[in-house]
């Protein structure tokens, strides 16, 4: 296969992706960028303009499915269905988002699959699990901020429930996802048997509300928005500057006493009301106006650099384009150009880790609809009359 590989750690895999919108293609970005054969199947009736999730050219689509070929295939159609198996059959990963009665109605189920590739590792997400008594609702990413407990401890207190910025159940979900399937791989090695890896938006939100959720089950204790002050470790929030804002966060009393130092407050460690970390905690608003009072006589640069001098967590508050221009942002390369075959600059978000031998690359842009589906269909062992035949009857 002469396709460019964004990387080599995963060339080994072929993974037919059938995931729409967020949460799936943000699973199988992750094989894409390492290397995978990924071959998203699009459905006959795309085009190039609207798609679920924002034009094909936008910014957003873009983003989602570089490193991966496409093909066309009429899943509703038996002989797509036929197609699907064939490919299914060689494939080492199927990943879908569909609602989870909609693959079992197409026949292309896990069960199914399996029949014809016992070693198949099919990940499916779903907004809230493929069974229960919500599993047949359609799933949103901000239903599941709402459902798992993140809006309620979200924003201002008394300023009722908030979203997070990003689609943060839906891009966990697909990550975890990703890893579902990368640990059934890695078990595949042992046993020779795929398996179905499941998750859904609801159980990605939770599970990432991490230390909030622990404290009820643990302790029954109720988190509550704390706006930008750190739940339990205080004074750590956003704090005025004489040119804008900036973040400082303490964890400790040794961090505490040097952020006092080097704000110029020592007075503040001995004062009582704020010496422990409950007493800081109960009286979070003085401690907060009385550190602010300090840095907003000077800017924010001066600040951050005194602050680190002094070994106190701290950074400005960027605007996106503010945070691309930041010298560690640039030295780290998350910002990446991506090949193209036409005078389109196209510039997307890398992977956030490094390999050190089999690095991941921008190595191909989005697929158009169905841009390589004679390749695809050829190289799984279809012939030149076989592809004719599915174009002319309109399965491909």
């Amino acid at each position: 296969m002469s396709f460019p590989r964004a990387s080599q750690a995963l060339s080994r895999f072929t993974v037919l992706d059938l995931t729409r919108i967020r949460s799936g293609p943000t699973a199988v970005r992750q094989f894409a960028d390492w290397g995978a054969n990924v071959i998203k199947i699009d459905a006959l009736t795309d085009d190039a303009g609207e798609q679920p999730g924002g034009p094909r050219q936008g910014s957003d689509f873009q983003n989602l499915h570089r490193n991966k070929r496409a093909m066309t295939l009429n899943l509703k159609d038996p002989q797509g269905l036929a197609v699907f198996k064939r490919l299914a059959a060689k494939a080492d990963v199927v990943v879908e988002n569909f609602r989870p009665d909609v693959k079992t109605r197409l026949g292309i189920d896990y069960e199914s699959l399996r029949a014809i590739n016992p070693g198949i590792v099919y990940g499916s997400i779903s907004g809230f699990g493929q069974d229960g008594p919500y599993h047949k609702r359609p799933g949103f990413d901000q239903i599941a901020q709402g459902m798992g407990g993140l809006m309620s401890i979200t924003g201002a207190p008394g300023e009722g429930p908030m979203r997070v910025g990003i689609p943060v159940a839906d891009l966990t979900a697909g990550l975890f996802c990703a890893m579902g399937v990368l640990t059934a791989l890695l078990e595949r090695d042992v046993s020779g048997q795929g398996q179905w890896v499941q998750t859904s938006l609801l159980q990605a939100q939770i599970f990432m509300l991490d230390f909030q959720a622990a404290r009820w089950l643990m302790e029954q204790e109720v988190p509550q928005q704390a706006g930008n002050n750190h739940p339990t470790s205080i004074p750590t929030g956003v704090f005025k500057t004489s040119d804008g804002y900036i973040n400082i966060a303490t964890t400790g009393g040794k961090i505490w006493e040097r952020c006092a130092q080097a704000i110029g407050a020592p007075e503040l460690v001995t004062n009582p009301d704020y010496a422990t970390g409950p007493a800081r905690s109960k009286n979070r608003d003085a401690l907060n106006a009385a550190i602010s009072a300090r840095t907003e006589k000077r800017s924010t640069d001066d600040w951050v650099n005194e602050l680190n001098a002094a070994g106190v967590p701290c950074g400005p508050i960027y605007t996106v384009d503010q945070m691309f221009a930041d010298e560690q942002v640039k030295h780290l390369g998350i910002a990446q150009d991506v090949p193209t075959d036409d005078d389109r600059d196209i510039r997307l978000v890398g992977q956030p880790y490094t390999l050190s031998r089999t690095p991941s690359t921008m190595a191909a842009r989005p697929p158009e609809v169905g841009e390589q589906t004679e390749e695809v269909l050829a190289e799984f062992g279809f012939s030149a009359a076989e592809i004719a035949a599915l174009k002319k009857d309109k399965v491909v």
